[in-house]
Formats: structure tokens, C-alpha cells, sequence
């Protein structure tokens, strides 16, 4: 009698474990690959670019700020020592595209409103590109650990009263 019972229990014991219900199943590299990608926020960084003196903040969105502040002073202050003011009266306010490479190179380009005849875009352009050089070391953004390439635009005071 206890043989029978050891013998059924040990029947059903083998009956569960051997069982496919119990099998979890193992989702393949590619799956997790594919859920993971789905879960990634493209179009935020985990670290905004930034420079040396914004490096000691702690707090994201200060860094940020102290970064497009950093930023937007330097390149009013390069372009201060020309003659965009006098050479484009009308013009108070430009929009710069302020491109921050992996790598660390930043690219400026000036955005312009579609009806923008008035303005001679290609000396702005140009002047831009003369003025905006030898800017401090820019650390790029980090996205999982990696550099990545980030765009952003900045309006950019030319005339100050």
C-alpha cells in the first residue's frame, strides 16, 4: 500500500516536471532586442550637451538651461563685434540651428522665415560662419552611454538697445 502510494506519487511527480505546460518560454535575442527598442525614448538624450562650467549642476534641466544660456551668450558675443547690426538694421533677432556633433565639432546655421527676401541670407551665412570659431571644449549628449548627435535653435539677440 505504501509502495502504491510512493509509486503514484512519484508518477505524478515525474508527470509535472516533464510536463511542456510548466516550460516558460525563452523570448530569443532578437525579441528582447525589438521590445527594447520600442521602449527607448529617441527623441530625448539621457544627457543634454554641455561645457565644463555647467558640469557641476546636479539637477538635468539646470544643466540644460545653463548649457543653452552658455551658449546663446557666446554667440551673441562673437557677433557682437561685427557689423550684422549695421549692415542688416532691420534685423534684432536671429534664429541659430546650433548642431552638436558626437565628436564634440558644433555646426551653426542660420534659419530664416520663408519670406525672408529682405535679408541677404548668404553674407549672414557667411558672416556666421566667419565669426562663430574657437568655442570653449563642448562635451556632446549621451544617449545609453553613447555620443550622439544633437540639434537645437537658439534665438540670438543681434541688436541690443
Amino acid at each position: 500500500m505504501i509502495k502504491n502510494k510512493i509509486a503514484i506519487g512519484s508518477f505524478f511527480i515525474t508527470l509535472c516536471f516533464s510536463c511542456q505546460y510548466f516550460e516558460k518560454k525563452v523570448p530569443s535575442e532578437k525579441e528582447l532586442l525589438e521590445q527594447q527598442m520600442k521602449e527607448i525614448n529617441w527623441k530625448e538624450v539621457d544627457e543634454y550637451p554641455s561645457v565644463v562650467d555647467c558640469e557641476k549642476l546636479t539637477d538635468k534641466e539646470l544643466q540644460k538651461q545653463c548649457f543653452f544660456d552658455f551658449l546663446t551668450a557666446t554667440i551673441q558675443e562673437k557677433l557682437a563685434v561685427d557689423t550684422l547690426s549695421n549692415l542688416f538694421p532691420q534685423l534684432d533677432t536671429i534664429e541659430v540651428k546650433v548642431t552638436v556633433l558626437p565628436n564634440a565639432m558644433l555646426e551653426f546655421e542660420p534659419q530664416f522665415p520663408k519670406d525672408s527676401v529682405a535679408y541677404d541670407t548668404i553674407k549672414i551665412d557667411s558672416i556666421l560662419h566667419a565669426r562663430l570659431v574657437d568655442f570653449p571644449k563642448v562635451n556632446p549628449a549621451i544617449k545609453r552611454g553613447i555620443p550622439v548627435k544633437t540639434q537645437f535653435v537658439l534665438p540670438v539677440i543681434i541688436k541690443q538697445e
